[in-house]
């Protein structure tokens, strides 16, 4: 069993491709993608993405940009964002728009877990309050 689903988007192959087995040797079922435009087609064809694990910067569609146009389209989805040095405004921002939370390059990976599980249980609970809320306005059709 998966502790979650989480979409990890760097344009930096090599980090993807490392990073991605290190977070799947530790119960995440983990998808990757390259960049800020793939990381929404990658949301958008798998509804069931928990957390996306999203590098601030990237050529084209940076960080903040591709945070922005996730949290308009999958409001649900929580996002970590992975800084450098130079970045921490950016991260900042991020967290201003809406980001989970954000930690620095090199991560600790054991960190970033902790995180994953933080930001899966937060989406769960908004699901669930999605799901009452739902269920009232049906029995409540019902009853009137």
């Amino acid at each position: 069993m998966y502790i979650a689903k989480a979409l990890l988007v760097d344009d930096e192959t090599s980090f993807l491709s490392v990073m991605s087995k290190r977070l799947a040797s530790r119960d995440l079922d983990i998808l990757t993608a390259a960049g800020g435009r793939e990381g929404l087609d990658v949301l958008e064809k798998d509804p069931e993405v928990d957390v996306v694990i999203l590098d601030v910067k990237m050529p084209g569609m940076d960080g903040l940009e591709t945070l922005q146009e996730m949290r308009k389209r999958f409001p649900l989805v929580e996002v970590i964002m992975l800084t450098g040095h130079a970045t921490v405004e950016t991260a900042i921002d991020g967290m201003k728009s809406g980001a989970f939370d954000y930690l620095m390059k090199p991560c600790d990976i054991d960190k970033l877990i902790e995180l994953v599980k933080e930001a899966k249980a937060k989406k769960a609970k908004h699901e669930e309050k999605i799901i009452q809320a739902q269920m009232k306005e049906i029995t409540s059709r019902m009853a009137g």
